[in-house]
């Protein structure tokens, strides 16, 4: 129990300590409508990177997301389409895998388990949806 108790201190002067830094704009972080005490950082924008730069680093995010159901899914994924794609459809990947705060809504809107939000109910997340029903004869992951 004091342990746990520590953990929630630490974890809020943390937070705390975030959104009340110098280097940390209010603009820069998001905040979670279940847990409004949480308060995370929004992806850096990178308006310089170039094509071949952003698909090398999407590969690259795509393969480490932390969580090991997503690493195979979306890598595989990713390996499969990510050379393909318009740019339009690289800027959806690019969303898709960055903004949500919560890898494990990524995967129940994959499977179905949760309803797909509006704001990521775009080509690339329906075309990801059929990837991970894995339909086609032959494919194995």
């Amino acid at each position: 129990m004091n342990f746990l108790r520590s953990f929630r201190l630490r974890h809020r002067s943390i937070i705390n300590c975030k959104y009340y830094s110098s280097e940390v704009n209010n603009d820069q972080l998001v905040n979670s409508a279940n847990h409004p005490e949480l308060i995370i950082a929004k992806p850096k924008r990178r308006p310089d990177e170039t094509l071949k730069e952003k698909k090398a680093r999407l590969l690259y995010q795509s393969r480490k997301r932390g969580m090991l159901e997503n690493d195979i899914l979306m890598s595989t994924f990713a390996s499969k389409y990510l050379d393909k794609f318009t740019e339009k459809q690289i800027a959806e990947y690019d969303r898709l895998i960055n903004e949500p705060s919560n890898d494990w809504d990524i995967y129940n809107w994959a499977i179905g388990a949760k309803p797909t939000p509006e704001d990521y109910d775009f080509e690339v997340f329906q075309l990801f949806k059929e990837h991970v029903k894995n339909t086609k004869e032959g494919n194995s992951f």
